[in-house]
């Protein structure tokens, strides 16, 4: 799914006093631990709204998918809503996505934030509108996330610097160098996308990788996967996130390195973006310049406008 708009569109930049719209697309959540989440955000300057019906279950879904459709549909076109931060991930983005109107997206860009499922809305949201998506903390993971994580998220979605991000123990798994526009997240999720109208465009983009609670051999089968479907041709570079509960990181490294080994594209392994106890922000569709040799991620404009 190739971008509608080939020069991304950069949301406004939020400000302190700003309302955050809360979504619930994918799971039902705790509500104790949802609370908590609030707080951190308010903490942080931000006033929140939090539609009555995120609390409905459906199953393990937060709701039915056209509600949950709807409310995201809602939050968007909202105009006293400023950004949007998902409650949670699980499971749910890929039923929703037929019933996503981009329409009303691309004519009301703003902050969307969310990881691990909320990939999917990722990759949608930014393929279809061309609008900068951040993969970062939800308000669940935010009731415990460390002071880092949330500062991580203001400088992303609240200030005119760009970004520069390192991984806090980097290892290199190809060197290189490479400039282009960030996509991806969850590994799983954007294996589920192939073949669908929502899959991402690989070609000439740095890709973002990260995952929980899957074994080696299982990884190593998505990338299989995803190199049989011609995904990782004229790939511009890869970052690795986190791989929490998913066995021996060096075992995981060394399966990247076979897949790769004969593409010529810089690697870099150990950001700390995804399940795990750090959760950076990371833009997705903005530019940025990876750089093996400095050990950075650096984006070449700030994520938001303003």
């Amino acid at each position: 799914m190739a971008p509608t708009n080939k020069t991304p569109v950069r949301p406004p930049r939020l400000k302190p006093g700003d309302t955050i719209g809360i979504v619930a697309p994918a799971g039902a959540f705790d509500q104790e631990i949802f609370a908590q989440g609030l707080c951190a955000l308010q903490s942080m300057g931000f006033l929140t709204r939090v539609p009555e019906e995120i609390f409905d279950k459906t199953g393990y879904l937060a709701g039915s998918d056209a509600q949950r459709a709807r409310l995201l549909n809602q939050l968007f076109e909202d105009p006293g809503v400023q950004a949007i931060v998902c409650a949670r991930g699980g499971f749910g983005c890929l039923r929703i996505l037929p019933l996503v109107d981009f329409d009303i997206i691309s004519a009301h860009p703003k902050v969307f934030v969310g990881f691990s499922d909320i990939t999917a809305l990722l990759a949608a949201i930014t393929g279809r509108s061309g609008l900068v998506t951040f993969h970062g903390p939800m308000v669940t993971p935010l009731a415990t996330a460390p002071e880092l994580t949330r500062r991580s998220l203001t400088a992303a979605i609240a200030s005119a610097t760009p970004l520069k991000i390192s991984p806090a123990a980097g290892i290199v798994l190809q060197a290189g160098r490479a400039k282009a526009p960030v996509i991806g997240g969850n590994l799983n999720t954007l294996c589920h996308l192939l073949g669908t109208p929502f899959e991402t465009e690989y070609k000439n983009h740095i890709l973002l990788l990260e995952d929980r609670g899957e074994a080696p051999y299982r990884i190593d089968r998505m990338l299989s996967q995803m190199k049989l479907a011609g995904c990782f041709k004229d790939i511009a570079g890869i970052i690795l996130g986190s791989f929490e509960d998913c066995g021996n990181l060096d075992d995981i490294y060394r399966i990247f390195k076979d897949c790769f080994q004969d593409i010529q594209i810089p690697i870099l392994a150990g950001f700390d973006a995804g399940h795990g106890k750090q959760n950076l922000t990371i833009p997705i569709g903005m530019t940025a310049t990876l750089d093996t040799d400095q050990q950075l991620l650096s984006f070449t404009r700030p994520a938001t406008m303003g």
